[in-house]
């Protein structure tokens, strides 16, 4: 194998080149090339200075992912960040590309730093439950002061080089070859008689109010615990000695390694890349993919076609009227002109998507050219059968005709054409342009090259792609609603829509549902409601309230009213006193005696029907793997990341306690809570989910 660090001498110079692709990553060879280049030069009398550079795209990306979970070889990355710095010799990084994690410890482990001016550099430990734990939580808030050190490690955001510059981390900006950039900064410090500077050396930061820190930390992180962690060990850094702030660090991180939280990470980070690798696809090239059609211009369709803008596609969208296709183009130009705002596209760049990318029309013969076209209209199977059969007649044939419906079958949809080959399910989370999940769901006809489009069109859009078979909600809603159902059974007997929403937020969700019921709209769920009834088995039971409200006029934040009372202009929200006289009256006429609840009980009862939902939805094949409902949960239906998503919760919990709860509850409620067979089975074989993850489903 190619040695991973290669070394050669330039004058004065030692030069260690890091060439491990893609990224550079810290493998254990890597580590091992540095430590024993670092040896090397010192062992010979004509070198005066050390520079290290990476081949490739980036200095060193951070840590080598293939050896998470694994035992830790030596050198471990502590240790070498602290032998380079300690070395009698100068030694100065040189970095391009992204510096991160663990890449970014080693280079502050160096004496000096110089860096390209696109380069950028970060500690994105947070994002795995963890800190940086090579010295990082100790070194930077001794160049950058406590309060700015603690912003970048909970944030874990990438720094860009003239921040870096104006922070202290690096040294010196310049353009040009890594290396030789490098070497004429390190030849100008030798000649200067620039003396080692070790980070380690320099004052340890200003205290700051310590507890404040904390506090706001656990705040932001909404329960994640290494937020907080990271506030106590630069605490360390400031009140410790260099040696004993690196003990307090290491212990800190060992713990927030076996933590739960950490796991879960962690399983979210490995999984939403792993979702959109379809092994039914290697090999399988998408169809062409230059312009999208989308028919529907309100919140749904404006917001796929900023998306679709946002990654260099032209748009055809169609609307019913001259007075809608306006107000369409509206809702577009806002979303662009946010993205203008935050610096992700420039004026002309403006200017352009809105001139020429972006075509609004009223006819469907508009749609003869593009390649794509997303179905954006109200949610009623016979709207869509007839959207898709003007869409059969005016698209051109190879063009992929897909619908974002939420519920509806794709398959019933795709047989409205002549062309179910070319039928798929896009379902996008609002805002499209904004939200990370795409479900791709695929009909029992859809070609494979069409699949593969709906994965390379997520790719695109920046997503998070996760397949989904035909079924009712397809993974997601169809959880949900599970879910959702839970939690209405709880209201029905004495706990409060208001009191479920706080210890769902306490838990870690982003909104109760309640609260996101008012955000989407109710009438969705009362629509959905009045569709399923006619096959609604008898032993359900199904709250009425909510669709009593919904007569009344009242869908949630667009009318102003709903769980919650919305003034106008203002996001802030205060509880509707019409829910608690409609939920009294409906348990009076069903004859309940509402009881109390504890937090703890309505956060357990939610989470194992969303558990006992998902391991059906695995089971029938609707989602590929465990991991794949996971990602669905995560990044579309605001699941706590460091959870892992519900089935990483469920193996952290114990699958036989999470069943043991499921068929207690099973004694009030037979028909809802019926243990899936999967779950009942894994328990049975002492196995995870987790399991079929490794076992690819």
């Amino acid at each position: 194998m190619t040695n991973p660090v290669t070394y050669e001498t330039q004058g004065a110079i030692a030069v260690l080149r890091i060439n491990n692709p893609p990224v550079n990553a810290l493998s254990q060879a890597v580590r091992q090339g540095l430590s024993d280049g670092m040896d090397r030069a010192e062992a010979d009398r004509d070198v005066k200075a050390v520079l290290i550079v990476g081949e490739g795209r980036a200095f060193i990306a951070g840590a080598d992912i293939t050896e998470f979970g694994k035992l830790p070889m030596e050198p471990n990355l502590p240790d070498l960040c602290t032998r380079i710095e300690s070395s009698p010799l100068l030694v100065a990084a040189s970095m391009h590309g992204v510096t991160l994690g663990g890449g970014l410890e080693v280079a502050l482990g160096t004496h000096y730093r110089i860096a390209q001016p696109t380069a950028r550099l970060g500690l994105p430990e947070v994002h795995l439950g963890l800190l940086p734990g090579a010295g990082g939580t100790q070194r930077l808030p001794r160049l950058t002061g406590a309060d700015k050190a603690i912003e970048i490690m909970i944030s874990g955001r990438q720094i860009k080089a003239a921040e870096a510059l104006e922070l202290g981390l690096l040294d010196k900006v310049e353009e040009g070859d890594p290396q030789e950039v490098g070497l004429a900064f390190v030849n100008e410090l030798l000649a200067n008689g620039a003396p080692r500077r070790a980070v380690s050396e320099l004052p340890a930061a200003a205290p700051i109010d310590w507890e404040a820190a904390h506090a706001g930390a656990l705040k932001k992180g909404r329960g994640q615990i290494n937020v907080g962690t990271i506030v106590r060990a630069v605490q360390a850094a400031s009140e410790l000695g260099f040696a004993e702030g690196m003990e307090r660090e290491r212990g800190l991180f060992m713990e927030l390694l076996q933590s739960d939280q950490s796991k879960g990470m962690i399983h979210a980070f490995f999984n939403e890349r792993a979702v959109s690798n379809l092994p039914e696809l290697k090999g399988v090239a998408p169809r062409a993919l230059n312009a999208i059609g989308v028919i529907g211009g309100g919140t749904m369709g404006a917001g796929i076609a900023t998306a679709a803008l946002l990654a260099k596609l032209d748009v055809v969208l169609i609307e019913t009227g001259q007075e809608q296709a306006d107000a369409a183009r509206g809702r577009i130009e806002g979303n662009l002109q946010g993205a203008l705002k935050r610096g992700k596209i420039s004026q002309p760049q403006y200017d352009a998507l809105t001139t020429k990318a972006l075509t609004l029309a009223t006819n469907y013969a508009s749609l003869g050219e593009v390649d794509l076209v997303v179905e954006a209209v109200f949610e009623d199977m016979a709207v869509k059968k007839e959207v898709f059969a003007k869409l059969d007649a005016a698209c051109k044939q190879g063009a992929i005709l897909a619908s974002n419906t939420s519920y509806l079958d794709v398959d019933e949809i795709a047989a409205a054409t002549s062309r179910p080959e070319d039928v798929i399910g896009l379902h996008f989370f609002s805002p499209a342009h904004v939200m990370k999940l795409l479900e791709v769901v695929v009909a029992d006809k859809t070609a494979a090259d069409v699949v593969a489009t709906g994965f390379e069109l997520g790719k695109r859009l920046g997503k998070i792609s996760v397949r989904s078979g035909v079924c009712d909600g397809f993974i997601g809603n169809r959880i949900l609603a599970a879910y959702r159902t839970a939690a209405d059974h709880m209201v029905l007997d004495g706990a409060s829509p208001y009191q479920i929403d706080s210890a769902l937020t306490g838990f870690g969700f982003a909104m109760g549902p309640f609260a996101v019921g008012d955000l989407a709209g109710l009438d969705i769920g009362w629509m959905t409601r009045k569709r399923k009834a006619a096959d609604r088995h008898p032993d359900e039971r199904v709250p009425t309230y909510a669709d009593r409200l919904c007569e009344e006029g009242h869908f949630g934040r667009k009318t102003g009213a709903g769980y919650y009372l919305y003034e106008a202009g203002s996001r802030a929200s205060v509880p509707n006193p019409r829910i608690p006289e409609l939920i009294a009256a409906e348990q009076a006429e069903l004859n309940i005696t509402p009881r109390d609840f504890s937090d703890e009980e309505i956060v357990r009862r939610y989470m194992c029907a969303m558990v006992n939902e998902a391991a059906k939805v695995v089971e029938e094949g609707i989602a590929r793997r465990p991991a794949d409902v996971d990602m669905v949960l995560l990044f579309g239906y605001g699941f706590p990341r460091y959870g892992g998503g519900p089935l990483k919760w469920a193996d952290l919990q114990g699958l036989a306690g999470v069943l043991a709860d499921i068929e207690h509850y099973a004694q009030e409620d037979a028909w809802f809570w019926k243990p899936a067979p999967l779950l009942k089975s894994l328990v049975a074989d002492g196995r995870s989910f987790d399991d079929l993850n490794r076992a690819g489903g």
